[in-house]
């Protein structure tokens, strides 16, 4: 007798009902990011590996255990595309978008592929809906993306959140703080899991995420970066979390979210789903620097000019996460949308831009 066909282990069939959820996901995604200014954009499926070894980095666990690579039939290596800013940032440099008014602001709804060991939330193949604005290190741009993270996560009905925060610095600062953090790990090598040890020289950070009992005991000594930050990446993060305060946006300052500290970032944040104890991410937004620059000379072969510095933040929902624990429920109707609204004030002889949270009434005004 043949074996029974069915699907390939971490994935699924998108099945009506599910489908629906989805298509209600997609209006409301659609809403609340083209409301502020976020225009569609979709990559192809695949793309040439260099636009992620070096756009994502190469000692990431994506890039290192968790891509699908093949050979395209002609000697060249591409890969299943396992993230969308690499990939995103490719075409900002290939179709000369830094050439149009910045920051350029794009979002997406798409398949994605890793290959890691399938669970609860977490599938080989799974959609994520993202949002990316390229071209401005204004600190507003920041805090708007925060905003319209957990004003979707909060519209979709998805349960208790939990924002947390930090700042991972320049790159020579994160350089300086690496030494530092693995002078540390070294020093305390023998209390260390044998995957942190290994992992010393390539990814130190990793060690934040141990769950070994001896690498956390020698973690709760470790040094921070956020002590360690420049007073202009100081001054950058203060002015993201002022303009998070008069948002009355709740977040938390976690020293030890650092999981970007080899992919170029700068600040980072996690919206988390459920309690302490089980918190789920489904939200990781990172201001990259460079990136461009490296995605086009990995993945176009050549550079254009004008485009190797340029900074973006993207904000990252994973929907399969957000569909199971709304157990396909329906979307929660609402009689009002909301919307991120940014105000300009003058303030120090520059425009600082402060996020509200605000609420449309029957007649479509602002409360």
């Amino acid at each position: 007798m043949s074996e029974r066909l069915q699907v390939p282990r971490g994935t699924y069939d998108v099945l009506p009902d599910d489908a629906d959820a989805r298509a209600g996901l997609e209006t409301t995604a659609r809403r609340i990011l083209s409301g502020a200014g976020f225009r569609r954009i979709e990559t192809p499926a695949f793309e040439y590996t260099d636009v992620f070894a070096r756009g994502v980095g190469a000692s990431t666990d994506i890039v290192q255990k968790e891509m699908y690579t093949f050979d395209d039939g002609g000697g060249r290596s591409v890969t299943l595309r396992p993230e969308g800013t690499a990939p995103i940032c490719r075409a900002y440099a290939e179709h000369g978008m830094h050439k149009l008014p910045q920051p350029v602001k794009l979002w997406y709804l798409s398949s994605f592929f890793r290959q890691e060991k399938p669970q609860a939330g977490r599938f080989r193949q799974f959609w994520q809906i993202g949002a990316e604005a390229i071209g401005s290190d204004d600190p507003a741009v920041d805090a708007e993306i925060i905003a319209l993270l957990a004003t979707l996560l909060a519209e979709l009905d998805v349960g208790r959140l939990r924002l947390r925060i930090a700042s991972l610095g320049t790159l020579e600062a994160r350089h300086a703080y690496r030494e530092q953090l693995q002078g540390h790990l070294r020093a305390h090598a023998r209390e260390l899991s044998e995957d942190v040890r290994s992992r010393i020289d390539l990814n130190p950070l990793r060690a934040f995420d141990s769950d070994h009992p001896g690498t956390q005991a020698v973690m709760r000594d470790a040094p921070l970066l956020l002590d360690n930050l420049d007073a202009a990446d100081a001054e950058h993060f203060a002015a993201v979390r002022e303009l998070l305060d008069r948002a009355a946006i709740a977040y938390e300052v976690d020293p030890t979210l650092v999981r970007g500290l080899d992919e170029d970032l700068d600040i980072e944040h996690e919206l988390s789903l459920g309690g302490v104890e089980r918190a789920v991410a489904v939200g990781v937004r990172r201001r990259r620097e460079r990136q461009v620059g490296a995605a086009v000379e990995g993945g176009c072969r050549r550079n254009l000019a004008g485009v190797e510095d340029a900074v973006g933040v993207a904000a990252v929902v994973v929907d399969d996460r957000l569909l199971l624990d709304r157990h396909r429920r329906r979307v929660r109707e609402r009689g009002a949308p909301l919307v991120v609204a940014v105000e300009v004030v003058e303030e120090r002889h520059r425009d600082v831009a402060v996020v509200h949270d605000r609420r449309l009434d029957a007649g479509g005004e602002l409360d």
